[in-house]
């Protein structure tokens, strides 16, 4: 035997219960295909939103919270400045059913939020052109995270607690015994009592055919650009924003770097094949409506596509992740399917995964995340359409 627990892929959700747990246990093992943080898995981009404030199943209120806390344990164990709390706007039509979703999820969750009128926006935030008849929810608990940085640290605490790393170690298959559960990589194979796979876009492989069938592996793409006035969208004066219409949608965040400012078309994931063969050059009509889009939401940017990338992530067919045991026998655990959403909570994912994966904890409320839910839904296939009607929007990278 290896070990306890092997954590397959150390992206955004995997490092984190790498760290998590190897608080539990020094007998945990991470296997990345690359490197931890390289630029071409879903952690790529260097920052991610974090929020209070969403739309859709209250359930997911708690793992915030949780998660909001997590992030300062690892700031305060690693000395990392990762999340940046910069407060988070939410703008839409104010009757329209994007902001009601909103309210109605904050007020059930009684999550601390202000509601901002046209005229309130446009004296506090200036650097946004509203509709005639917007408004605005304000969430002070919001930010921007760093991605690499995240996940980099976790991945050291990990290590200082005595936690083992293969990088450039792509796992090929995963075989279930009676002793435990065999990984393979190439010619080299391991056996540990129990594994997470976490591999995002790349984790169908490893998936059973009903979860395969619940799953598609996107493309999605992010744009950065330059501010006439750079001083106008530093994280003190402008707040993470999420601004969606019927006919237009686009999320973004402060420049953290003092100079591009991430501001990106949402909803525009497309399906890919191959996560380690897919276009990641913009196409002209996603460049066009880009540019559009910023010329109508944001002048104080120019508007001029000055830095793109795409990446793939793993998206389920209702966009609520997968996390939970994968068979019977409870040996292998799967923490993905988060539908471009995930890093927000990815501490407090990956607590519940390692909590559960090593059997210390388990944790109730969280059907709307169980891999299970598939199997009820191909019995009944309307099940899955319905649930879609009802669920979270919760792209925001």
């Amino acid at each position: 035997m290896d070990g306890k627990l092997a954590v397959i892929g150390l992206g955004s959700i995997g490092s984190m219960a790498l760290w998590q747990a190897s608080n539990l246990t020094d007998s945990v093992t991470g296997f990345e295909a690359q490197f931890p943080a390289h630029g071409r898995s879903a952690v790529g981009g260097d920052t991610r939103l974090f929020r209070m404030i969403y739309r859709g199943v209250p359930d997911l209120y708690p793992i915030l919270e949780r998660s909001r806390d997590l992030w300062g344990e690892l700031e305060a164990e690693t000395g990392q400045d990762i999340l940046i709390r910069c407060g988070g706007l939410s703008i839409g039509t104010a009757d329209g059913p994007y902001i009601r979703s909103l309210l109605e999820t904050a007020r059930t969750n009684r999550a601390a939020h202000e509601i901002l009128s046209r005229e309130e926006m446009a004296e506090r935030y200036p650097q946004h052109n509203l509709r005639p008849d917007d408004c605005a929810v304000y969430d002070p608990n919001a930010g921007v995270l760093r991605t690499d940085r995240a996940v980099t640290a976790a991945i050291a605490a990990a290590e200082a607690n005595g936690a083992t790393v293969h990088t450039n170690t792509p796992i090929d298959s995963i075989t279930e015994t009676e002793d435990g559960v065999v990984i393979t990589s190439g010619e080299t194979s391991w056996t540990f009592e129990n594994v997470i796979v976490s591999s995002g876009g790349w984790s169908q492989r490893l998936m059973p055919n009903y979860l395969k069938a619940a799953t598609q592996t996107k493309r999605v793409f992010l744009t950065w650009f330059v501010a006439h006035d750079a001083a106008q969208f530093t994280p003190e004066k402008f707040p993470t924003f999420n601004r969606m219409y019927q006919d237009r949608s686009m999320y973004g965040a402060p420049a953290v770097d003092g100079v591009t400012v991430k501001a990106t078309l949402d909803g525009r994931g497309t399906a890919t094949p191959d996560p380690d063969g897919f276009r990641r050059e913009l196409s002209t009509a996603e460049i066009a409506e880009t540019i559009e889009t910023i010329s109508e939401f944001i002048p104080g940017l120019i508007p001029t596509i000055v830095r793109s990338d795409a990446f793939p992530d793993l998206y389920t067919t209702d966009q609520n992740p997968l996390l939970g045991w994968l068979s019977k026998s409870r040996r292998i655990y799967c923490a993905t399917g988060f539908s471009g959403g995930g890093f927000k909570n990815a501490t407090g994912f990956g607590h519940i995964a390692a909590y559960e994966a090593l059997r210390k904890q388990s944790f109730t409320g969280l059907e709307f995340v169980r891999p299970e839910r598939f199997k009820t839904s191909q019995a009944n296939p309307s099940a899955s359409s319905n649930s879609n009607l009802a669920n979270a929007h919760y792209a925001e990278r």
